[in-house]
C-alpha cells in the first residue's frame, strides 16, 4: 500500500530541521572563503587616458568660437555752424486816415403860427333857463324813475359782495352855455353799468353755490372711500388665508411622510374645501378632488386642517376656499 502524507503543506515534518543544519554547516565555510578572497584581491588603477577615452559609439563635437566684433569708432564731434545774422526790417509807413467832413446842420422847422381862439360870448339869463328845461326832459334826468327802480332791485339782492352804489338822479348845475349845448345835443339812453353789476353779483352767487355743492360731493366721495377701506380691512383676504395654510403645510407633509413609509408609491394631489367662520375657526373641511386614492390619508389631512385658526375678525362673512396640496416623496 502507498503511504499518503497527512497534514498541510506548511506543517513541519520529522527530520526537516536536521537537514537544514547539515546544509548550513557545509555551505557556510565555502561562503567565508569566497568572501575573504574577494576582499583580499586588489585591482590595478585605471590610467587617465583610458578613463577619458570615449567609446567608439560616441563622438566629441567641437564648436569653433567666432572672434568678437571690433568696437565701433567713436563719432567725431561736429562744430556748430554760426547762425546767420537777421536782416534789419524796414519800418512800415502808416498812412494817416482821412478826416471825415463835418456834418451840415439840419434846418430847423419854422414854428407854426398859433391859432387864435375866439372867445364865446357870455350867455344871457333866458338861454340858461331854456337849457335847464331841455335837460330835464332828456338825458339822465329823464331816466331818473327807471334808475331808482333798478336801485331798489339792487338793494334787494344781498350777497357777500361789496355794497353796491345805487343810481340816484343827479342834477348837475350847468354854469356855461357850452356845457348846456353839449347836454342838449347828447342822445338819450339807459345806463347799463348797474345792470352789469347786478348780473355779476348773480353769477358770483351761482358760482359760490356750485363750489359749495362740489365741496359736498368731494366730502361724500372721501367718506365713501374711507368706508370702503374700513370694509377692506375687515374683510378676510385669500392671500392671508393661503399664508396661514402655508405655515401649517409642514404638519400636513409630516402626516404624508408617515403614510409614505407604509406605501412607498403613494403620491398625488389633494384639494380640500374649507369653510372659515367669523371667529377664524374651520367649521367644515371636505376633499373635493384627489388623485391619491387613499381615504385614510385624506381624512387625516382634513382633521388637521380643522385645527387651524385664521384669527377672529368681527363683521366678516363666512368664507369658503379651496387649497390644493401637492404630495410628492422627497
Amino acid at each position: 500500500m502507498s503511504q499518503y502524507r497527512l497534514g498541510l503543506p506548511w506543517n513541519q515534518e520529522t527530520g526537516e530541521r536536521k537537514r537544514l543544519i547539515a546544509v548550513s554547516i557545509l555551505l557556510l565555510p565555502l561562503f567565508v572563503l569566497v568572501a575573504g578572497y574577494i576582499t583580499w584581491v586588489e585591482l590595478p588603477e585605471i590610467e587617465r587616458e583610458e578613463r577619458e577615452a570615449l567609446p567608439p559609439q560616441l563622438a566629441r563635437l567641437v564648436v569653433e568660437q567666432e572672434p568678437p566684433p571690433p568696437p565701433p569708432p567713436e563719432p567725431e564731434e561736429k562744430q556748430p555752424e554760426p547762425e546767420p545774422e537777421p536782416e534789419p526790417e524796414e519800418p512800415e509807413v502808416v498812412e494817416p486816415e482821412p478826416v471825415p467832413p463835418a456834418p451840415e446842420p439840419e434846418p430847423q422847422p419854422e414854428p407854426e403860427p398859433e391859432q387864435e381862439i375866439a372867445e364865446a360870448p357870455e350867455p344871457t339869463e333866458q338861454e340858461v333857463e331854456k337849457a335847464r328845461e331841455k335837460a330835464k326832459s332828456t338825458g339822465i334826468l329823464a331816466m331818473g324813475d327807471e334808475l331808482s327802480r333798478l336801485a331798489t332791485l339792487g338793494k334787494s339782492v344781498k350777497l357777500d359782495a361789496p355794497s353796491t352804489v345805487t343810481a340816484e338822479p343827479i342834477a348837475r348845475k350847468t354854469g356855461d352855455a357850452l356845457a348846456q349845448r353839449a347836454d342838449s345835443g347828447r342822445s338819450s339812453g339807459v345806463d347799463e353799468s348797474q345792470l352789469e353789476q347786478e348780473s355779476r353779483q348773480i353769477a358770483l352767487a351761482e358760482r359760490q353755490q356750485a363750489e359749495v355743492e362740489q365741496a359736498e360731493e368731494i366730502v361724500a366721495e372721501a367718506r365713501q372711500a374711507e368706508r370702503k377701506r374700513e370694509v377692506a380691512k375687515q374683510r378676510r383676504t385669500r392671500e392671508a388665508v393661503e399664508r396661514t395654510l402655508d405655515e401649517n403645510k409642514s404638519v400636513i407633509l409630516s402626516i404624508y411622510y408617515r403614510e409614505l413609509r407604509r406605501q412607498p408609491s403613494l403620491q398625488g394631489n389633494v384639494t380640500p374645501e374649507l369653510v372659515i367662520e367669523e371667529n377664524g375657526a374651520v367649521s367644515s373641511c371636505d376633499v373635493v378632488s384627489s388623485t391619491v386614492d387613499e381615504p385614510g390619508l385624506e381624512q387625516k389631512i382634513c382633521n388637521r386642517l380643522r385645527l387651524v385658526n385664521f384669527g377672529a375678525r368681527p363683521g366678516v362673512e363666512t368664507m369658503t376656499i379651496r387649497y390644493p396640496i401637492e404630495l410628492l416623496p422627497g
